[in-house]
């Protein structure tokens, strides 16, 4: 017994540090579990949170675009994440930018006004009626863009966020968890972002680009008021105002007309293209045009369905003197004299709002032939043509009754006889605008050439390239002595492009044609190397 006895109490002893252990491990063993499990809990919120954030952004950028009708505009609505706070910018090419603190949150606005819409700008050229009820429909336009943003952002967000959870966690549930926390997140956003917009914020907008000179095209903005209804007149009046080229005006160098000053609009090249039609209109409305001309190729073939095409010139109200282009027939020339305003030069000279014109057709009949630069597609014989029809001209003008104020071909390789003759000769053909000096002969005044591009963008023709050719025109200012005093070239970006710009030149001394600085505006091609028989001054 006694044996036994301490036999069994050696065992206890022995095993009593075991135990112990035992419960001792048993013991902290929840403490430790749970700890881990809660570090474990917390890495899995923060990267369902880390992942949420990352769908947001990604899916705000890969659909967080818009495109909608603004007025004539088609515009690019866009929302990016900002962490310097909500705000939005207005583009405006090629003008510059309005930057408006419109908002609070971290969702930034970008709207982009883009291409003209070319059925509903020509509706505004023709019915002014049409503009005031454009720019009204233009703050629910830009309303119902917005919306639809917010959606389709919501919907990218909430998307990406779903993918990138998916294929990081490939857990149902962390998935589901994180596509959530997308939704609250850019809801969140887009709600705070609606919370607090600030329709006031338009009375201190920041202008870049051109707009800081020019404030006509938001107009006055002290005159706006707090309300909402008041924002959205101001937004109808922008859409208004840049229908209009002429307020491009303000930016550019101070020449005021002097009372007398005669007004004319040199076009050139229309080769059928409709849409030249309305600028032509809306820049001898907008620049108080008194005459235009035009230094042919009007059209493309010369062919009798194309002459309805000059029925335009009548809608005009203004005089319009021309000469046939070589892309013109003898056809188009009568159908162009047949319109009431028309006056048709060919080897004679007219009288138009004071200014005495001489003009000359050119002396081919090519519709099949590309234009090319001056001389380099002449052979022997039709340059002796070409060349020819200027001298024919250099004689009518040195035998007018009249002095001549502006020589017309239509070919500036036409130019060369007329130098000394007449202090201005304008030209076409070459679609590419070039201003030069002629060789001055001795003992006779300075004649200056200016070339025309196309106003129509040289018609089908003008999409042969990389990108199209612009559309241009070019209003010239005369002054009581029928001298050239300024002119403004103004080009329209080629088919497909909205881009304008209007650059004045104002000449220094008329008396011998010596121009004063130039300040330009954004997006005027680079003037072409000029032809070989000019001397360039510029």
């Amino acid at each position: 017994m006694d044996g036994q006895e301490n036999e069994q109490h050696s065992t206890g002893d022995g095993a009593a540090p075991e135990n112990v252990r035992a419960q001792r491990r048993s013991f902290r063993a929840p403490w430790a579990g749970r700890w881990v499990a809660g570090l474990r809990r917390l890495g899995i919120m923060l990267a369902v949170l880390v992942v949420a954030l990352a769908g947001v952004v990604a899916g705000t950028y890969a659909g967080g675009h818009q495109g909608t009708d603004i007025g004539p505009f088609r515009a690019e609505l866009s929302l990016s994440p900002s962490v310097s706070g909500g705000g939005t910018t207005v583009d405006v090419p090629p003008l510059g930018a309005l930057r408006l603190d419109s908002h609070s949150g971290p969702a930034y606005l970008t709207v982009r006004l883009g291409s003209l819409d070319q059925g509903r700008t020509e509706a505004l050229l023709d019915d002014p009626a049409s503009i005031s009820r454009a720019s009204q429909s233009a703050v629910e336009d830009i309303r119902i863009g917005v919306l639809r943003l917010g959606l389709k952002t919501l919907a990218w967000a909430v998307l990406a966020t779903l993918l990138l959870a998916g294929l990081a966690f490939r857990n149902v549930r962390r998935t589901a968890w994180a596509g959530g926390l997308a939704l609250a997140i850019t809801s969140g956003s887009l709600g705070l972002a609606a919370a607090t917009v600030r329709p006031q914020s338009i009375e201190e907008p920041r202008y870049e680009g051109l707009l800081v000179n020019a404030p006509a095209i938001v107009g006055d903005a002290r005159r706006i008021a707090n309300d909402y209804t008041k924002y959205a007149d101001q937004l109808q009046r922008m859409v208004g105002n840049m229908s209009k080229l002429y307020t491009t005006v303000s930016t550019l160098p101070v020449y005021e007309p002097a009372p007398g000053t005669t007004r004319v609009l040199h076009v050139s090249d229309m080769h059928l293209n409709p849409t030249g039609w309305s600028l032509i209109r809306t820049i001898v409305e907008q620049f108080n045009i008194d005459v235009v001309i035009d230094t042919g190729d009007i059209t493309d073939w010369g062919s009798e369905p194309e002459a309805s095409y000059v029925g335009s010139i009548g809608l005009l109200k203004k005089p319009y003197v021309y000469i046939r282009g070589n892309h013109d027939s003898a056809r188009t020339a009568a159908a162009v004299a047949q319109q009431p305003n028309a006056i048709v030069l060919d080897n004679s000279t007219t009288t138009v709002a004071g200014l005495t014109i001489a003009g000359i057709a050119d002396p081919r009949f090519t519709p099949d032939k590309e234009t090319s630069p001056a001389g380099s597609d002449l052979t022997a014989e039709v340059a002796d043509q070409v060349i020819g029809a200027g001298e024919k001209l250099a004689t009518t003008v040195q035998n007018s009754p009249t002095k001549v104020d502006i020589a017309l071909v239509h070919d500036p390789a036409s130019a060369g006889p007329l130098s000394g003759t007449a202090p201005l000769v304008l030209a076409g053909h070459l679609h590419e605008r070039q201003v030069a000096k002629l060789p001055q002969e001795l003992g006779k005044d300075p004649t200056t050439l200016m070339v025309e591009g196309s106003t129509g963008g040289a018609g089908l023709r003008g999409l042969e390239g990389e990108k199209p050719t612009p559309l241009t025109m070019t209003v010239l200012y005369f002054d009581q002595q029928k001298m050239l005093q300024a002119y403004d070239e103004i080009t329209v970006g080629g088919t497909g492009q909205s881009q304008v710009s209007l650059e004045r030149h104002v000449i220094k001394d008329p008396e011998k044609g010596a121009q004063a600085p130039i300040t330009p505006t954004p997006n005027r091609p680079e003037s072409p190397t000029p032809t070989p028989t000019p001397t360039p001054t510029r």
